[in-house]
């Protein structure tokens, strides 16, 4: 990416500590998102991890500080809204989290210049949402499971703006190629789609060679699917698999244990 097309005060990208790729979306002046990676962290490296791999002192301490860090070198207020995402759909407002038992969520907005939006994936979809104005700006944690339950229609309900002046940014996420489900899962879709839905939602479930009753999903286009419902569609991004770039990205599916990718989306201060 370009680093002269990411301009915050007191942002340095030579001296930027994580990797990161700045998603290719027109965002109103004002306006700022960045997603960070694995680059230049080997398999198990713990030194910039943003998510506790473990319960010990020291792992907690140093994603602590690293989260920080990260905060620190965007300008950005502090602390981030990292939130405990559960695959359900509660959206939160980042700027009034002031307790741990409200960091529960799977989505947050932000209307508040410097206070950023921020969800962590490794395969699951990152969903950033903002107005044609950038007055307010918003991130959801869109797995298939929130999907199936609603995430993206309670976080734009929650941003209280005509949906047809927002634009979304599909980030990186586990491509139909590698994201195996069972019948279940097709079947969930399928009734929640709408009747002139039903093709594209078919179409989204590919059959798993020698595996009965299995499909590889297209975690992309079931959410187009459910943004075009709700209104919004101006929607980039989507061409991402964490699963395959084993460079760029963590995934759940391929490593286990493994860290995660934050996305985050805010309005300058």
């Amino acid at each position: 990416m370009n680093p002269s097309a990411f301009e915050v005060q007191g942002f340095d990208p030579a001296n930027f500590q994580f990797q990161y790729l700045l998603p290719q979306w027109p965002l109103p002046p004002g306006v700022k998102s960045i997603i960070t990676t694995r680059e230049g962290q080997p398999a198990g490296a713990r030194g910039k991890l943003l998510n506790a791999l473990d319960d010990s002192a020291e792992c907690q301490q140093q994603v602590f500080r690293n989260r920080c860090d990260l905060a620190e070198q965007l300008a950005l207020v502090q602390p981030l809204p990292w939130l405990v995402q559960e695959h359900g759909v509660r959206v939160v407002d980042a700027a009034a989290i002031k307790h741990q038992s409200q960091r529960i969520a799977d989505a947050c907005v932000s209307r508040t210049p410097g206070q950023a939006c921020v969800i962590q994936t490794a395969d699951c979809l990152p969903v950033l949402l903002c107005n044609d104005d950038g007055s307010v700006v918003a991130a959801a944690h869109a797995g298939w499971r929130g999907l199936v339950a609603g995430v993206l229609g309670e976080t734009v309900g929650a941003m209280a703006v005509k949906p047809a002046t927002l634009s979304a940014y599909l980030g990186p996420a586990i491509s139909q190629q590698h994201f195996e489900v069972g019948c279940e899962v097709r079947e969930t879709f399928l009734a929640g789609a709408q009747r002139d839905e039903l093709t594209l939602t078919e179409a989204c479930f590919m059959p798993a060679k020698n595996r009965p009753g299995h499909y590889y999903a297209d975690l992309y286009q079931l959410a187009r699917i459910q943004l075009r419902r709700l209104g919004v569609t101006r929607i980039y991004g989507g061409d991402d698999c964490t699963y395959a770039d084993t460079e760029r990205f963590y995934s759940y599916r391929r490593e286990g244990q493994t860290g995660r990718m934050a996305s985050l989306i805010w309005i300058e201060s």
